[in-house]
């Protein structure tokens, strides 16, 4: 456990390369049905994008650092961020704008992904117009103890940005105070992506996909534990605080180059 805490609080390298396997592409309407409350959240008019996944009729929880402009710490305006619902080759089951957005108080815009920060790397987008609960159920956060067991994730990534994409299972391999751990294949995009059980019935959300780090030559998704985070951040949203802003210009890990998705991934 130490060891692996050593590691994700050195991470201090470039760019790494994303990997694109196990995963497939949600291409029937069967498919995309069960998973349409997970969308594209669309920045400056589709100038970057990340998933996100509607907790509320009005809600989607995504990553903190993709309401930042890539290479920046300055944020998204919110007129520019839209929320499609279940997005697939140019539909959507609902499209809505942004009324207010918050990224969590204690993420450092300016700093690399570490398991601290990992840890506070979480958003919500409040909508400005609610989603039917019948076109589009939200999904949960999962409360209580973290279950065993396989987890998936459904997501956006670069090269299939048109559709979801879904890992149906992968595993919760270790938890350092409140940064998780998964061996789930992510890509650029996929920040924000919901990480699924599947216990007792329909998916619950576990943790949400921060970064991509390589611990020991393999790559490994990044997250946080959710429920007290989720908390919180609806409580900035309701005193109407305003979103953080970071004093510094973000800080590239490793001085490599960030995408146009808003994602950071990174290795040691």
């Amino acid at each position: 456990m130490r060891a692996l805490a050593l590691i994700l609080a050195l991470v201090t390298a470039p760019v790494a390369q994303a990997q694109t396997t196990q995963l497939r592409t949600l291409d029937t309407d069967y498919s995309a049905a069960s998973w349409k409350a997970v969308g594209r959240i669309e920045f400056g008019g589709g100038r970057a994008f990340c998933s996100g996944t509607l907790i509320a009729r009005d809600l989607v929880l995504t990553a903190a650092h993709c309401l930042y402009k890539p290479n920046t710490t300055e944020l998204w305006a919110t007129d520019t961020i839209r929320f499609r619902a279940g997005f697939r080759d140019g539909e959507a089951a609902a499209t809505r704008r942004a009324s207010e957005a918050a990224a969590h108080d204690r993420f450092d815009a300016a700093g690399p992904l570490t398991a601290r920060n990992a840890s506070y790397d979480v958003g919500l987008i409040r909508l400005a117009e609610p989603v039917s609960t019948f076109e589009v159920p939200p999904f949960y956060v999962h409360e209580g103890a973290i279950p065993r067991g396989p987890v998936s994730v459904v997501s956006y990534g670069r090269g299939r940005e048109n559709a979801q994409s879904r890992q149906k299972e992968c595993q919760l391999l270790d938890r350092v105070n409140d940064a998780m751990l998964f061996d789930c294949d992510v890509t650029f995009g996929s920040s924000g992506a919901p990480v699924f059980t599947h216990q007792n019935g329909r998916g619950q959300i576990v943790s949400v996909i921060s970064g991509m780090v390589e611990v020991k030559g393999s790559k490994r998704a990044l997250g946080m534990v959710l429920p007290q985070r989720v908390t919180e951040v609806k409580r900035q949203l309701r005193m109407q605080v305003a979103p953080p802003v970071a004093q510094a210009r973000r800080i590239t890990v490793g001085g490599g180059a960030r995408t146009g998705t808003g994602a950071k991934f990174v290795r040691p």
